[in-house]
C-alpha cells in the first residue's frame, strides 16, 4: 500500500528466514538447527520517511509493509537460491541469495546474541540487488528459487479501504 503522506515507496525482493524453535545465543555453526525454512518477503520501505523520521518504524512498518509467502521451503541452501523481482512484468531483479553481504547462519547467530528468537518468528535478510519506487497500481512479483512467488498490486490507502 502507499500510504497517505508517502511520496517514495520502494519495493525490495528479500528471502525470509523462518524460525523453527527457540534460539538464544546461537552459535553460528548452530544456527541453522533453528531455521525452520526460509519464504519470500518483499520488504517495503517508505524512503522519505526513513530519511525524515527520528525512527524507522513508520518508514519500514506500515500497514501492509512486509508481506511474506506463499509457502515455506526447508532443506535447500538458503545461501544460494535464485532471487528475482519484476514490476508490471519487467525483470528488475535477478540475483542469488549468495550475494548477500551476511549468510543465513551468520545471521540468525548474531541476532540470537541480543534477541531470544521464537519458533515462527521471521528475519528478512536483505536484497542482494538494487530497489526502485513503485507506484500506485504497479504489480510486484517476488520469486525465491523453490519457495515461489509473492505477487503484490500496490494500491493508495483509500483504494484499500474501498476493497476491504
Amino acid at each position: 500500500m502507499f500510504p497517505p503522506g508517502a511520496s517514495n515507496v520502494d519495493y525490495e525482493g528479500e528471502m525470509v528466514v523462518v524460525i523453527g524453535k527457540r534460539a538464544q545465543s546461537v552459535p553460528v555453526d548452530d544456527a541453522l538447527d533453528y531455521v525452520f525454512g526460509v519464504t519470500t518477503g518483499n520488504d517495503v520501505s517508505a524512503r522519505d520517511w526513513l530519511r525524515d523520521d527520528l525512527q524507522w518504524f513508520r518508514g519500514k512498518g506500515s500497514e501492509t509493509f512486509g508481506p511474506i509467502g506463499p509457502a515455506i521451503v526447508h532443506g535447500v541452501n538458503y545461501d544460494d537460491l535464485l532471487l528475482q523481482t519484476r514490476v508490471n512484468g519487467a525483470l528488475r531483479q535477478s540475483e542469488r541469495t549468495s550475494g548477500l553481504i551476511f549468510d543465513v547462519s551468520p545471521i540468525v547467530s548474531y541476532i540470537s546474541q541480543f534477541v531470544t528468537l521464537e519458533a515462527g518468528d521471521v528475519i528478512f535478510t536483505g536484497t542482494p540487488g538494487g530497489t526502485e519506487a513503485a507506484q500506485p497500481g504497479d504489480v510486484v512479483e517476488i520469486e525465491l528459487e523453490s519457495a515461489g512467488m509473492l505477487r503484490n498490486k500496490i494500491a493508495t490507502s483509500h483504494l484499500l479501504r474501498q476493497s476491504l
